[in-house]
Protein backbone atom coordinates (compact mmCIF):
# COMPACT_ATOMS: atom_id res chain seq x y z
CA UNK A 1 0.00 0.00 0.00
CA UNK A 2 1.02 3.48 -0.98
CA UNK A 3 1.31 6.46 1.92
CA UNK A 4 2.33 9.46 1.18
CA UNK A 5 5.80 10.92 2.93
CA UNK A 6 5.63 14.18 4.49
CA UNK A 7 8.13 16.73 6.21
CA UNK A 8 7.16 17.70 9.78
CA UNK A 9 5.98 20.97 8.71
CA UNK A 10 3.19 19.21 7.09
CA UNK A 11 4.86 19.46 3.23
CA UNK A 12 4.35 16.47 1.52
CA UNK A 13 7.57 15.46 -0.68
CA UNK A 14 6.86 12.02 -2.32
CA UNK A 15 5.58 8.51 -1.75
CA UNK A 16 6.32 5.55 0.02
CA UNK A 17 5.45 2.23 -0.22
CA UNK A 18 4.24 0.14 3.06
CA UNK A 19 3.94 -3.55 3.18
CA UNK A 20 0.59 -4.85 3.18
CA UNK A 21 1.75 -7.47 5.76
CA UNK A 22 2.32 -4.96 8.44
CA UNK A 23 0.13 -1.59 7.75
CA UNK A 24 -2.69 -3.39 5.40
CA UNK A 25 -3.80 -6.56 7.96
CA UNK A 26 -7.16 -6.96 9.47
CA UNK A 27 -7.32 -5.49 12.43
CA UNK A 28 -8.18 -7.94 15.21
CA UNK A 29 -8.89 -6.21 18.69
CA UNK A 30 -9.08 -9.09 20.92
CA UNK A 31 -5.54 -9.16 20.24
CA UNK A 32 -5.25 -5.84 20.65
CA UNK A 33 -6.91 -5.63 23.72
CA UNK A 34 -4.48 -8.89 25.36
CA UNK A 35 -1.49 -7.69 24.40
CA UNK A 36 -2.91 -4.15 26.13
CA UNK A 37 -3.62 -6.22 29.24
CA UNK A 38 0.05 -8.58 28.77
CA UNK A 39 2.28 -4.89 28.63
CA UNK A 40 -0.11 -3.43 32.33
CA UNK A 41 0.20 -6.98 33.90
CA UNK A 42 4.16 -6.30 33.62
CA UNK A 43 4.25 -2.53 35.13
CA UNK A 44 2.48 -3.81 38.13
CA UNK A 45 4.88 -3.47 41.01
CA UNK A 46 2.88 -6.33 43.17
CA UNK A 47 4.33 -5.31 46.59
CA UNK A 48 0.83 -4.70 48.15
CA UNK A 49 1.17 -6.60 51.53
CA UNK A 50 -1.40 -7.28 53.93
CA UNK A 51 -0.05 -9.86 57.15
CA UNK A 52 -1.70 -13.04 58.05
CA UNK A 53 -2.14 -14.64 61.43
CA UNK A 54 0.77 -15.87 61.67
CA UNK A 55 2.41 -12.05 61.28
CA UNK A 56 0.74 -10.10 63.66
CA UNK A 57 2.85 -9.68 67.07
CA UNK A 58 -0.06 -10.88 69.70
CA UNK A 59 0.51 -13.01 72.32
CA UNK A 60 -0.71 -16.29 71.69
CA UNK A 61 -1.92 -17.05 75.39
CA UNK A 62 -5.53 -17.38 75.35
CA UNK A 63 -7.93 -14.58 76.38
CA UNK A 64 -9.97 -16.51 78.56
CA UNK A 65 -10.79 -19.70 80.33
CA UNK A 66 -12.93 -22.00 77.96
CA UNK A 67 -15.98 -22.58 80.03
CA UNK A 68 -17.56 -20.28 82.32
CA UNK A 69 -17.46 -17.14 81.18
CA UNK A 70 -20.58 -17.10 78.29
CA UNK A 71 -18.85 -16.11 75.91
CA UNK A 72 -17.18 -17.70 72.91
CA UNK A 73 -14.68 -20.00 72.29
CA UNK A 74 -11.54 -17.98 71.51
CA UNK A 75 -7.62 -18.53 71.56
CA UNK A 76 -4.85 -16.47 70.41
CA UNK A 77 -5.92 -12.66 69.57
CA UNK A 78 -4.35 -12.78 66.52
CA UNK A 79 -7.60 -14.55 65.00
CA UNK A 80 -9.35 -12.45 61.73
CA UNK A 81 -12.52 -11.71 63.90
CA UNK A 82 -10.57 -9.13 66.29
CA UNK A 83 -9.39 -5.61 65.45
CA UNK A 84 -5.59 -6.05 65.25
CA UNK A 85 -6.02 -9.63 63.89
CA UNK A 86 -4.74 -11.29 60.97
CA UNK A 87 -6.09 -10.82 57.24
CA UNK A 88 -7.40 -14.12 55.69
CA UNK A 89 -6.71 -14.94 52.41
CA UNK A 90 -4.96 -11.08 51.66
CA UNK A 91 -2.56 -9.85 49.12
CA UNK A 92 0.35 -10.62 49.17
CA UNK A 93 3.77 -9.85 47.36
CA UNK A 94 3.54 -11.49 43.90
CA UNK A 95 4.36 -10.79 40.13
CA UNK A 96 1.65 -10.04 38.29
CA UNK A 97 3.13 -10.61 34.51
CA UNK A 98 2.29 -13.29 32.68
CA UNK A 99 3.15 -14.99 29.00
CA UNK A 100 2.10 -14.20 25.80
CA UNK A 101 3.48 -15.99 22.62
CA UNK A 102 5.68 -14.02 20.58
CA UNK A 103 3.54 -14.57 17.46
CA UNK A 104 0.71 -12.90 19.30
CA UNK A 105 2.68 -9.70 20.57
CA UNK A 106 3.43 -9.16 16.87
CA UNK A 107 -0.04 -9.65 15.50
CA UNK A 108 -0.91 -7.39 18.05
CA UNK A 109 1.59 -4.15 16.91
CA UNK A 110 0.39 -5.34 13.16
CA UNK A 111 -2.91 -5.06 14.10
CA UNK A 112 -2.63 -1.44 16.09
CA UNK A 113 -0.51 -0.29 12.56
CA UNK A 114 -3.64 -1.36 10.60
CA UNK A 115 -6.25 0.25 12.27
CA UNK A 116 -4.27 3.43 12.15
CA UNK A 117 -2.91 3.63 8.84
CA UNK A 118 -7.14 2.52 7.69
CA UNK A 119 -8.36 5.54 9.91
CA UNK A 120 -6.11 7.92 8.22
CA UNK A 121 -4.39 8.34 11.60
CA UNK A 122 -1.21 6.92 10.26
CA UNK A 123 1.47 9.97 8.91
CA UNK A 124 4.63 9.13 7.81
CA UNK A 125 7.68 11.88 7.72
CA UNK A 126 10.68 12.48 6.19
CA UNK A 127 13.00 13.06 9.26
CA UNK A 128 12.36 14.83 13.31
CA UNK A 129 13.75 18.00 12.41
CA UNK A 130 13.52 20.24 15.35
CA UNK A 131 15.13 23.64 16.40
CA UNK A 132 14.41 22.43 20.20
CA UNK A 133 11.74 25.27 20.57
CA UNK A 134 8.72 24.12 22.45
CA UNK A 135 6.74 27.22 20.40
CA UNK A 136 8.04 26.52 16.94
CA UNK A 137 7.78 22.59 17.41
CA UNK A 138 4.46 22.64 18.21
CA UNK A 139 3.18 25.06 15.41
CA UNK A 140 4.54 22.57 13.27
CA UNK A 141 2.58 19.85 14.45
CA UNK A 142 -0.55 22.29 14.34
CA UNK A 143 0.09 22.40 11.18
CA UNK A 144 0.40 18.56 10.97
CA UNK A 145 -3.34 18.38 11.99
CA UNK A 146 -1.24 16.50 15.18
CA UNK A 147 -1.97 17.64 18.43
CA UNK A 148 -2.58 13.93 20.46
CA UNK A 149 0.16 11.82 19.38
CA UNK A 150 2.90 9.16 19.34
CA UNK A 151 5.92 10.21 17.41
CA UNK A 152 8.20 7.09 16.30
CA UNK A 153 11.80 8.10 15.45
CA UNK A 154 14.60 6.42 14.22
CA UNK A 155 17.05 4.33 16.56
CA UNK A 156 18.86 7.52 17.95
CA UNK A 157 16.06 10.78 18.60
CA UNK A 158 17.59 14.12 18.10
CA UNK A 159 17.91 15.53 21.78
CA UNK A 160 16.51 18.77 20.34
CA UNK A 161 12.95 17.10 19.18
CA UNK A 162 12.59 15.26 22.22
CA UNK A 163 13.28 18.79 24.62
CA UNK A 164 10.94 20.58 22.70
CA UNK A 165 8.40 17.87 22.93
CA UNK A 166 8.86 17.10 26.49
CA UNK A 167 7.01 20.27 27.21
CA UNK A 168 4.16 19.63 24.59
CA UNK A 169 0.81 17.53 26.31
CA UNK A 170 -0.30 14.53 25.10
CA UNK A 171 2.52 14.15 22.71
CA UNK A 172 4.91 11.03 23.76
CA UNK A 173 8.64 10.50 21.52
CA UNK A 174 9.71 6.82 21.42
CA UNK A 175 12.90 5.62 19.34
CA UNK A 176 11.66 3.02 16.40
CA UNK A 177 12.58 0.20 19.04
CA UNK A 178 10.37 1.20 21.44
CA UNK A 179 7.24 1.09 19.50
CA UNK A 180 4.52 -0.52 21.30
CA UNK A 181 0.76 -1.55 21.94
CA UNK A 182 -0.02 0.14 24.84
CA UNK A 183 1.10 3.66 23.59
CA UNK A 184 -0.25 3.14 20.26
CA UNK A 185 -3.91 2.66 21.38
CA UNK A 186 -3.64 5.42 24.29
CA UNK A 187 -2.46 8.37 21.42
CA UNK A 188 -5.17 9.92 18.83
CA UNK A 189 -2.63 9.73 15.87
CA UNK A 190 0.55 7.42 15.17
CA UNK A 191 3.61 10.25 13.64
CA UNK A 192 6.79 7.82 12.29
CA UNK A 193 9.88 8.85 10.53
CA UNK A 194 11.02 6.45 7.36
CA UNK A 195 13.79 5.10 9.27
CA UNK A 196 11.34 3.54 11.77
CA UNK A 197 8.87 2.17 9.19
CA UNK A 198 11.73 0.14 7.95
CA UNK A 199 12.42 -1.02 10.83
CA UNK A 200 9.38 -2.02 12.16
CA UNK A 201 8.94 -3.95 9.07
CA UNK A 202 12.22 -5.55 9.02
CA UNK A 203 11.00 -6.32 12.80
CA UNK A 204 7.65 -7.75 11.90
CA UNK A 205 8.39 -9.91 9.27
Amino acid sequence: MKAELKSIGNKKTSNIELADSVFGITPREDIIARVVKWQLAKRRAGTHKVKSRSEIAKTGAKMFRQKGTGRARHGAASVVQFRGGGVVHGPVVRDHGHDLPKKVRKLGLRSVLSAKAASGKLIIVDNLESDGKTASLKAKLTGLGVSNALVIGGETLENGFVRAAANIPLIDVLPSQGLNVYDAVRRDVLVMTKDAVDFIEERLK
